[in-house]
């Protein structure tokens, strides 16, 4: 049998003996009331862009979608699986959340993929492929703009997928109805995982901004 990787023992040692012990309290009250966070981020499953550690959450502070490429599909109750809408769903519907935030990040595979339609897919199913399909039509237009460069392309695509997603929540009931009646708030950002920096989505203009990493 193989055995346990060693590091997430080690990893787990140091979790029991430091954030563990500091937050039992904490941990035995969300055991037995249950989570109550105010925030839903939708992130992408990139190990480098973990949202508890960018946003330094304590346990139960927020409720996490992670997908490739933190994208958010239409509303479409086919019958199928949808792993991403049954998680919104929760959140809105049970924890009544009252923020969601779609997170980005920078030199995501995902968005990468898209933009290289030549790539081979990793597998017969072609998962990834199908998933980031989502986002083709705006991966074609980024993708024949000869005015920029790969890495730009690239950043664009990343912040598109944001604005793509938030206006995809807005296609589920549960969200655009209590959006409208101010009980819900949507929101964007963008991480840099080279140099740590957030940028966050001006709700009205889409533009991306940069996060101040201290108050003023």
């Amino acid at each position: 049998m193989t055995a346990f990787p060693p590091a997430l023992l080690q990893g787990y040692r140091a979790f029991r003996r430091g954030k563990f012990a500091s937050e039992s309290e904490r941990y035995r009250t969300l055991a037995e009331q249950g989570q109550k966070p105010e925030v839903l981020v939708i992130a992408c499953c990139d190990s480098r862009a973990a949202p508890e550690t960018i946003f330094d959450a304590r346990p139960g502070e927020i409720f996490v979608i992670r997908n490739v490429a933190n994208l958010v599909p239409p509303h479409w109750p086919d019958g199928r699986f949808h792993a991403t809408s049954a998680a919104l769903e929760f959140a809105v519907q049970s924890l009544r959340v009252k923020h969601i935030v779609v997170l980005g990040h920078g030199r995501c595979g995902g968005v990468e993929a898209a933009l290289g339609s030549s790539a081979e897919p990793l597998s017969p199913g072609d998962f990834i492929g199908k998933w980031m399909e989502l986002l083709a039509p705006a991966a074609e237009a980024v993708g024949e703009n000869q005015w920029m460069t790969s890495a730009e392309r690239q950043t664009a695509l990343e912040r598109i997928s944001i604005r793509y997603s938030i206006d995809n929540l807005r296609t589920f009931p549960c969200v655009s109805i209590l959006e409208k009646k101010g009980r819900l708030s949507l929101h964007g950002a963008w991480f840099d995982i080279s140099n740590g920096e957030l940028w966050i989505m001006d709700p009205e203009t889409g533009d991306f901004f940069r996060s101040s990493p201290a108050p003023e």
